[in-house]
């Protein structure tokens, strides 16, 4: 397990490497003037040029990177050049934010694509198809328009929940709670759409097989065999879905917190990418990066835990 968690980190430091290079690149070839931005557009050419010798931007580009990983790796994420705060400061700051988002869309769709898709598989029938309808609506159903419903219905009519803000938790644990309860059901109906068929799935393919018949056939009852024997089977491949979800919420994040005008991650990004601040992206860059590859890392060491095939491989 050991060697298995250091190739996964080994890996992980690559694809850091190459993305992050890759950003940089992209992010310098842009039109974006930063030395005009910061000194406005009546600015004279050579104090432009001036500022943007200053900034590093007069150097070859992949001097400039090879700046940037070295301070990197150190801790020193820089500054930011539009509102010179420190980016490493400025992006942890906002991640509570995006984490009570991604986690709380998680324990979500776990808990209810678990006990949709268990129910639906043994039950099959009226409730197989019930879920698998919900599946296809899910999917179907734009995100916009999801959240749009959502809004208009348990803060426009009900008045339940606020529309946009957001309370810390240190603050206000329920004033927390409440502003993030409909972005987190916005996010989860397509997650729940997406893991609630592959438990469906898996639990009908282990149900066939001739172990649970035997279980079946020694009177065992059905909850038992559910529970202990076919959810841990079923659960790897759900695992992997719910895996892959985690990654896509980080995308959908960007959408939801800019309706909701939430202070995390995803509206940080739109916001200092339209700057063309360049530090502050590159941070974004690394923390996403680290953040799939945690999460990869922790899902396939629950595969291997509930699969000792898996694990042997």
């Amino acid at each position: 397990m050991l060697n298995f968690i250091a190739r996964r980190i080994a890996a992980g430091a690559v694809l850091l490497v190459v993305i992050s290079l890759l950003s940089y690149l992209l992010l310098s070839v842009s039109d974006a003037d930063v030395g005009r931005q910061l000194l406005g557009q009546g600015a004279d050419q050579a104090a432009v040029d001036a500022k943007n010798a200053s900034l590093g931007l007069d150097r070859p580009v992949l001097a400039q990177y090879a700046d940037w990983l070295a301070h990197a790796v150190r801790g020193d994420l820089g500054t930011s050049w539009f509102t010179s705060e420190d980016v490493g400061t400025a992006v942890v700051s906002r991640l509570p934010v995006t984490a009570s988002l991604t986690l709380g869309v998680t324990l979500v769709t776990t808990v209810v694509s678990f006990l949709l898709g268990v129910w639906a598989g043994v039950r099959r029938g009226a409730a197989d198809r019930f879920v698998q309808i919900l599946g296809v609506a899910g999917y179907a159903l734009p995100g916009f328009l999801v959240t749009l419903v959502i809004v208009l219905v348990f803060a426009v009519n009900l008045n339940w929940f606020p529309a946009i803000g957001y309370t810390a938790f240190s603050e206000s644990p329920g004033g927390w709670l409440s502003t993030v309860t409909l972005p987190i059901l916005s996010l989860a109906v397509a997650s729940v759409a997406g893991v609630s068929q592959q438990v469906r799935g898996a639990v009908v393919d282990v149900l066939r097989q001739d172990y649970v018949r035997t279980l079946r056939a020694r009177g065992l009852p059905t909850s038992r065999i559910v529970f202990r024997h076919v959810l841990r089977n079923a659960s790897a491949p759900a695992l992997s879905v719910l895996g892959m979800q985690f990654v896509g919420l980080l995308g959908g994040a960007v959408l939801v917190e800019q309706i909701f005008g939430l202070p995390g991650i995803g509206s940080m990004t739109v916001t200092y990418t339209t700057r063309g601040d360049i530090p502050v992206i590159m941070a974004l860059v690394m923390f996403t990066v680290i953040g799939v590859v945690l999460i990869n890392l922790l899902v396939d060491t629950m595969i291997g835990w509930l699969n000792p095939k898996a694990r042997a491989a």
